[in-house]
């Protein structure tokens, strides 16, 4: 057991060597990274993709895809004529920060506002891994339910920020928001809960704002 708990420790020291490399170099851009976590289904492309329509022409962004097979993903975003590029974990549950460097080579990166890391399908595996991300997103669908966060309470504790997603599906289930909002408050109350769809009202604006206004907080930290 003690061998496994040290391998285990041995490869997460690693992986946070690279990420602060990763973190390091986009701090010097300015580029705002986010790295998105939810459950397979839960909308994060289809999110990134109305997020594109939403910033461009003003805001240049880039999105790295990690998924266990197919690259549809990164070719939805790359119809948006952005810089996208998929990574296949060949059936691993989460991205490292290896494949993150890797994958940086593959796309133009410079200029960049937002980096966007759509992590696979999953609110387990890739929790413990930082990827050089500011900060990560949890996204829940209300389709899912209302009791993941106290769940699976270590994403939910550690984003800076919950998503909800499929909100035009609110009035044909159970979903309890008040529930959300209180097992949020209570796992991380630092953290932002923003309701959305992209199919009617309330739309996609908090979300807008809430990247606008971390992109101009990391970028006045720096000085720039």
């Amino acid at each position: 057991m003690k061998s496994q708990v040290d391998v285990r420790q041995r490869i997460l020291a690693e992986n946070e060597s690279r990420a602060a490399g990763i973190r390091e170099r986009f701090a010097a851009q300015g580029t705002l990274v986010l790295n998105l976590i939810s459950s397979p289904g839960s909308g994060k492309t289809t999110l990134l993709e109305e997020t594109v329509r939403g910033f461009a022409p003003r805001h240049r962004m880039g999105v790295l895809v990690g998924d266990v097979a197919t690259e549809r993903d990164a070719a939805r975003l790359q119809a948006l004529q952005i810089p996208a590029y998929q990574i296949l974990t060949g059936g691993a549950c989460h991205l490292d920060a290896r494949q993150i460097t890797a994958a940086l080579e593959r796309i133009d990166t410079d200029e960049l506002d937002f980096l966007f890391i759509e992590n696979v399908g999953n609110l387990i595996c890739p929790t413990a891994y930082e990827l050089g991300e500011d900060f990560k997103v949890a996204l829940l669908s209300v389709a899912e339910g209302d009791d993941k966060p106290f769940k699976y309470p270590a994403i939910f504790s550690r984003a800076r920020a919950t998503v909800i997603t499929k909100a035009d599906l609110l009035a044909h289930t159970a979903f309890d928001m008040q529930a959300v909002r209180e097992q949020i408050q209570s796992l991380q109350p630092e953290g932002a809960l923003l309701v959305t769809s992209t199919r009617e009202a309330p739309g996609i604006d908090a979300w807008l704002d809430f990247l606008s206004g971390a992109l101009a907080a990391k970028r006045e930290a720096a000085g720039g």
